[in-house]
């Protein structure tokens, strides 16, 4: 599939859709290999390294193995994954800048398989890290575990938010509003917004067969955001560490399909104590 096509199924009408069973196993494909890209990336995330030879492994290995890296070439963009370090929130490009010790780093990436998104980032930690990053990382890593606990049939998007901004602001942090997660599917970027932050009871109702991205932004100081010169990159107003993980997943009968799981194990990767 080339680019061109992928623009033509790139079309959000606004409407939610709803997928069956061959939607599932689309989005299984897709969503474990961007979890295996995760995976692959792991050993390689050390202090010394150039955020744009990470960007090169993970291309490669997406292209190596059948799939096509949604972002390269998506509305201007040059890169197959986003490398957002410390006070970085998120769209973070892949330069000649190395990874230093202490630093912490969201690595965002989305593929295609048949057709299908797969969708998911996770934080990494770089050589030994303060222990006020890696409180940060926790957080937010237990912020979308809350918000996918409430995914089930009946529920609200509302729900989602409500959760993560409760456990985030009882760990005196704040959530980033100007970002959110979103439908996917046969389309990168559809209906419904997920926000991160909200009231019980509001937003759309949940239903069997919605696929959508949960991915909160946590910051150590204050919420707000600016987007810098190159158009991408947003970065925390008060230069606080942020931090961001993200899983695609499906809503079932009884609840939800995490479609990005590591199927190593690898989601949440140690970060070692400075």
């Amino acid at each position: 599939m080339n680019q061109s096509e992928i623009a033509q199924i790139e079309h959000k009408t606004g409407e939610i859709r709803l997928h069956g069973p061959e939607g599932f196993e689309g989005m299984r494909r897709a969503g474990r290999l961007a979890a295996e890209c995760l995976d692959m990336l792991t050993p390689h995330v050390k202090p010394g390294v150039v955020t744009e030879d990470l960007d090169r492994l993970a291309r490669e290995f997406i292209l190596d193995h059948g799939g096509l890296p949604a972002c390269l070439g998506y509305r201007g963009y040059r890169h197959t994954l986003c490398i957002s370090v410390n006070h970085v929130v998120c769209h973070g490009i892949p330069s000649e800048r190395t990874l230093r010790e202490g630093d912490i780093a969201n690595i965002d990436v989305t593929v295609i398989v048949d057709g299908w998104h797969g969708d998911t980032s996770r934080m990494y930690g770089v050589g030994k890290v303060p222990a006020r990053a890696r409180r940060l990382v926790e957080v937010t890593y237990e912020a979308l575990q809350k918000g996918i606990d409430v995914v089930r049939p009946g529920a609200t998007t509302g729900d989602i938010g409500a959760a993560i901004q409760a456990w985030v602001e009882s760990q005196r942090c704040s959530v980033v509003r100007d970002f959110c997660g979103h439908g996917l599917g046969r389309v990168f970027h559809d209906a419904p917004n997920i926000l991160h932050y909200g009231h019980k009871g509001t937003g759309e109702v949940l239903k069997p067969g919605m696929f959508f991205t949960i991915e909160p932004m946590v910051n150590l100081g204050k919420w707000q955001v600016k987007i810098l010169a190159d158009g991408w990159t947003a970065v925390t107003r008060d230069k606080s560490l942020s931090a961001q993980c993200e899983h695609s997943i499906g809503v079932t009968e009884t609840g939800c399909e995490i479609f990005t799981a590591s199927p190593t194990g690898q989601f949440q990767p140690a970060i070692e104590a400075g």
